[in-house]
């Protein structure tokens, strides 16, 4: 059966007519980062997965995924780490996603939540996937229906058909530095970037690095910008049609509206840099650049 979802980004309006057709899963991923000033510039980050808000009220019929434990590595020691394989393959599975099911994933506004597993699921060779535009509150704010009742779905069985290009180590993104082939893309928020804010012992950014701030991407009301704005933003920060971009954030998962956006406006050669800052700002063998100036 063929997909029956228009596009990567979907409206509100599409999925109320289209919730309870054949082969559809909605997801959703709510969920935070929450940060803590320690002073000094210093910040200390919180990885939260909202599954009180979701046992309270969600669209009918959708399944809840964990951001922070049902689809990464427990074993690695990096946070947040997307999940190997095997245990990918049974989360997914056990939530009634098989391979050729289509799924919109839903956080509270569509963002990068909701592009982390966007991405995961192409990862590892599902593109059946879409994003819900203004996610859960848009959904809310319009009156659709919601429930508290829990959704029992038939187990399905997915494959995971991993994409290696699609996902970068330090070993690989350090190769890229300098290189003009290659476009390192920071997603973190400006003080980030130059290392006035900092999370971890080092502050900064990996050398060559321009900074376009995910948040750039998105409405006030947290919807996505066009395509003719993306490609606008994404071309002012240096993106080139014969460049390949990777992306990186504090723990990839901002990072992956960056590849949302350029995947939006065709540009097809991106990878995330999963590790991104978590992993980077800790080894003090890997260089650091600092201020404004990639």
């Amino acid at each position: 059966m063929s997909s029956i979802l228009p596009g990567t980004l979907v409206s509100k309006e599409w999925l109320a007519e289209h919730l309870e057709a054949p082969g559809l899963r909605v997801v959703d991923i709510r969920g935070y980062v929450k940060t803590e000033d320690l002073g000094n510039g210093q910040q200390r980050a919180e990885y939260i997965g909202a599954r009180d808000e979701y046992e309270n009220e969600h669209i009918p019929g959708s399944v809840f995924v964990d951001w922070t434990t049902d689809i990464t590595d427990p074993d690695d020691p990096i946070k947040a780490q997307l999940a190997p394989a095997p245990r990918f393959g049974e989360a997914m599975s056990e939530r009634g996603i098989g391979n050729d099911t289509d799924v919109v994933v839903v956080d509270h506004t569509g963002g990068h939540f909701a592009t982390r597993l966007w991405w995961a699921l192409k990862h590892y060779g599902h593109d059946r996937v879409a994003v819900l535009d203004g996610g859960f509150h848009g959904w809310k704010t319009a009156g659709l229906p919601r429930t508290n009742a829990e959704s029992v779905v038939p187990r399905e069985q997915f494959v995971p058909r991993a994409r290696p290009s699609l996902r970068l180590d330090a070993d690989g993104v350090q190769s890229r530095i300098h290189d003009e082939r290659h476009l390192i893309v920071d997603a973190r928020d400006p003080g980030q970037y130059t290392g006035e804010v900092r999370r971890g012992w080092r502050g900064g950014h990996v050398p060559s690095a321009v900074n376009i701030p995910a948040k750039a991407l998105v409405n006030d009301d947290g919807t996505w910008k066009s395509d003719k704005e993306l490609a606008a933003i994404l071309r002012a920060g240096g993106v080139r049609d014969d460049v390949e971009v990777t992306a990186y954030c504090n723990g990839g998962v901002t990072a992956t509206g960056i590849l949302f956006a350029l995947d939006r406006i065709g540009h097809a050669a991106w990878a995330n840099y999963d590790g991104s800052w978590n992993e980077w700002g800790e080894r003090d063998e890997l260089p650091v650049s600092t201020g404004s100036t990639p």
